[in-house]
């Protein structure tokens, strides 16, 4: 296995080094593997792509396949990135939360961005499909997408240009374009690439609002370079291109929080994570106090054992899972003292609700050979994208939560 990493033309010079080097080496399943792009749009609610701020977008619905997608319970970003690429709910994956404890590993919390996350068994309940393409011999290739920077079952993508902060979306196009100007037998055969602009700005600013808008033009823009730069090589039509979200947004007016470690004392309990959603665990000895003051009724939010989080969200079984788990009403949050204390308790948009909300649908769209034109589907559950991609993509899939069934209306006949 090589892990190369590349940006932009720099990168290019490097690559194209590197492919002379290894020239004669290629895995055998390469050479006739079709090309599969997936793009992650972070934070891309389904009903935007009727603002019309997405022409390249739209035009790709029109002429391919298009759904609403409901994301899966807790409707935050690296759940959902992982069940997209496992097929699995976050239950049943492991990465339960952007933020996670599990003392089997160690003390140390897993966040976003902690050195920490990098620990394998964070990420090892499920095997993501890059890690199966890699097995089978085949190509990848990622761009910032949740997990590609992180070694599971001892892979990486073959080309990697990891996740950084706040990378424009102009510089997505350029990277995915040139692995794809390799000779082919070094060439990808799938890239998995991610967007980030239009959930930053739906949580700084909302989702109404014209820095929303304005990211959904640019996102736009950089998706149009792609298929651009598609076309000039002739790879546009023997391409499969899937883009997707993980989830929606909704509006959380700032008045509208609570603060969760004043209603749970520290000497009661320890807050684990929070947001549109928090997770509790009472300290040893404490249960019955915090069980009082988290399972009586509340205004906004409603609050459960684990064991009792309403199946309807596929939620509690996993060890990772705190104690309590409290679910607040759209629009509603939670925020921790620190938070009050530093002024960060504004944010204008939010998700993490109920994945049965309309504002957490997630964009689908799917264009290529492999499917129909000019499709529109029913809503779908998200865990039903994995063995859609293991089939495009010739790939045996895991086991997993999806119905294999649900997307064979978007498949070419």
């Amino acid at each position: 296995m090589i892990v190369t990493k590349t940006w932009s033309g720099a990168g290019l010079i490097r690559t194209a080094l590197i492919a002379i080097l290894f020239l004669s080496w290629a895995p055998v399943a390469q050479a006739t593997a079709p090309l599969t792009i997936v793009i992650s749009i972070d934070g891309f609610r389904a009903d935007y792509l009727k603002r019309g701020q997405t022409p390249v977008l739209a035009a790709l619905a029109k002429t391919g396949v298009s759904a609403a997608m409901r994301p899966s319970f807790p409707s935050l970003t690296f759940p959902n990135h992982y069940t997209l690429v496992t097929g699995l709910r976050p239950d049943h994956h492991g990465v339960v939360d952007n933020l996670m404890f599990d003392l089997r590993i160690g003390a140390d919390k897993f966040t976003m961005t902690a050195k920490t996350s990098e620990d394998p068994r964070w990420w090892e309940g499920a095997k993501p499909l890059w890690v199966s393409a890699e097995e089978a011999g085949r190509i990848t290739a990622a761009s910032g997408f949740v997990g590609t920077d992180k070694s599971i079952f001892g892979y990486r993508p073959h080309y990697l240009d990891p996740w950084r902060d706040k990378r424009p979306a102009e510089d997505v196009a350029p990277v995915a374009l040139n692995w794809l100007d390799l000779p082919i037998n070094l060439r990808p055969s799938m890239e998995f690439l991610y967007f980030y602009e239009i959930d930053h700005e739906g949580h700084e600013h909302g989702p109404d609002s014209p820095e929303l808008n304005a990211a959904l033009r640019k996102v736009d823009a950089a998706v149009g370079t792609l298929v651009k730069g598609l076309k000039k090589r002739r790879l546009y039509d023997k391409t499969d291109i899937v883009i997707v979200a993980d989830h929606g947004m909704t509006s959380t007016p700032k008045d509208q929080f609570t603060v969760i470690d004043w209603l749970v004392p520290s000497g009661e309990g320890v807050v684990r994570t929070w947001g549109s959603g928090a997770g509790i665990d009472a300290l040893p000895g404490h249960e019955t106090v915090v069980a009082a003051i988290l399972l009586q009724p509340h205004e906004h939010f409603h609050c459960w054992r684990k064991s009792e989080i309403p199946p309807a969200l596929h939620y509690g079984s996993n060890a990772r899972v705190p104690q309590f788990y409290c679910l607040n009403d759209p629009g509603w949050r939670f925020a921790v003292a620190d938070d009050i204390a530093q002024k960060k308790k504004e944010m204008p948009g939010s998700h993490g609700y109920d994945p049965a909300l309309p504002d957490m649908q997630a964009l689908f769209l799917a264009h290529g050979p492999a499917f129909r034109r000019g499709t529109t589907l029913p809503v779908f559950d998200n865990v039903d994208v994995y063995p859609m991609l293991a089939r495009i993509t010739g790939l045996t899939p895991e086991p997993n939560d999806g119905n294999p069934a649900t997307l064979i209306p978007a498949l070419s006949p």
